[in-house]
């Protein structure tokens, strides 16, 4: 089914750039401020996403409802990512991508104490052995780049990025993927030009190295466009559950990026952590994973 095809390469484009881009913030950030480098991405994705809407004649609605929408996919643009620069100073890429595996943790707390959700208790247990990993993590990592204070500010850039996914199924906005995106940039950018005042001392007095161009390059046009796009595309088609799915997949590929592009080292003790939270998250899903097993057999059998 063409229509499922394109959900499924949507997914695995999502996963592919999300595992990239710590590196790229990361590179990004080389020497530029980080909230800088942060308000430079808005700054150049805004005219690049609304020449894509004339490019595809694509409606851009300013209803009330509309701009509500665009307000809530903010907060996984600006909102979210404010924090996330700012764990640049205390974090690798790897972990970075890693910190973003508790999404679905995070998202079912949410679903479970705001909207009554049922969690089981294999998802308890996976919470709490993903938990085990991430202090194992800090510990063992804490003379490699892996700071307390990175992975505090990487857990309010989750938590911000949860609520965002909620809040725009919550909307449930009539607007097509790109239409979101580019209003989320548009309102992304208004909250960068009201954070200049603060950070206007570490503006940047000349042409950043190569480094930081090609990561905020790869932030703008790939994280920033592309990503997004594929991201409102599937809120709109699957769960929340499902999408944050991704964040599972993302951390092995996002420390493998690190290790061969930016000879990022993690000790025996920081890796130990790394698997042991990826199989908290693995049995947080088990049950998910083994129905879409179930369905994925039962409709190939129905078809032969």
């Amino acid at each position: 089914m063409p229509t499922q095809t394109n959900m499924i390469a949507t997914y695995l484009l999502l996963v592919f750039i999300w595992a990239t881009t710590p590196l790229a913030i990361v590179w990004s950030v080389t020497d530029l401020h980080p909230l800088w480098a942060l308000a430079l991405r808005f700054f150049l994705a805004l005219p690049f996403a609304f020449a894509l809407l004339w490019l595809f004649k694509t409606r851009f609605p300013l209803d009330k409802l509309s701009m509500h929408s665009y307000l809530a996919g903010a907060c996984s643009f600006i909102g979210s990512q404010i924090f996330t620069y700012l764990a640049t100073d205390y974090l690798s890429s790897g972990i970075i991508a890693l910190m973003f595996g508790l999404a679905p943790i995070i998202t079912g707390l949410i679903g479970r104490f705001v909207f009554q959700l049922k969690l089981y208790a294999s998802q308890w247990c996976g919470m709490a052995i993903a938990l085990l990993g991430l202090g194992i993590i800090c510990v063992g990592g804490k003379d490699q780049h892996i700071q307390p204070i990175g992975i505090g500010l990487m857990l309010l850039s989750v938590f911000i990025y949860c609520i965002s996914m909620f809040w725009v199924k919550k909307v449930n906005a009539p607007l097509e993927p790109m239409a979101q995106a580019a209003g989320s940039i548009a309102v992304s950018a208004v909250m960068a030009c009201a954070m200049l005042p603060f950070i206007w001392q570490f503006a940047p007095t000349q042409i950043p190295q190569a480094k930081s161009l090609i990561g905020l390059s790869y932030a703008v046009i790939m994280a920033s466009l592309i990503a997004m796009f594929c991201y409102f595309k599937l809120v709109q088609k699957i769960k929340a559950t499902t999408l944050s799915l991704t964040t599972v997949l993302t951390p092995m590929l996002a420390l493998l990026v690190g290790v061969i592009l930016n000879d990022e080292k993690l000790s025996g003790g920081a890796v130990f952590g790394v698997v042991i939270l990826l199989a908290g998250l693995l049995l947080y899903f088990s049950r998910e994973i083994k129905a879409s097993y179930n369905a994925r057999l039962s409709s190939s059998t129905g078809t032969e």
